[in-house]
């Protein structure tokens, strides 16, 4: 039963987010012009208000699922270096400030 879960995907690769950001301002931004040019025409604000949700609403809809669209750019990550049991990783030292001299 959870397999079904862990099967669908749930990333977006960084021009996915772009392109998703880009498309989400955009569906807003038209709703909110048309819904005040249209409300201000029938001086009606509730169907600005409706105007504006039912943008939001589309703009979720095609941005918040990971769809296809917005993983065609994925990254390829480097193996991951092994480590030996005796082995510890040091930090680098950190260097020290030297004290200013006063005049």
């Amino acid at each position: 039963m959870l397999s079904i879960f862990n099967s669908i995907p749930t990333h977006m690769d960084y021009k996915g987010q772009k392109l998703a950001e880009q498309i989400f301002q955009g569906i807003i931004l038209v709703s909110a012009i048309i819904g005040f040019i249209y409300g201000m025409i029938i001086q009606q604000f509730g169907w600005t208000v409706y105007i504006l949700l039912t943008g939001f609403t589309v703009s979720c809809l095609l941005t918040l699922p990971p769809w296809p669209i917005y993983r065609k750019n994925p990254l390829t990550w480097l193996p991951a270096l092994p480590e030996s049991p005796g082995e510890t990783r040091e930090k680098a030292p950190e260097k020290q400030k030297k004290p200013r001299k006063h005049k």
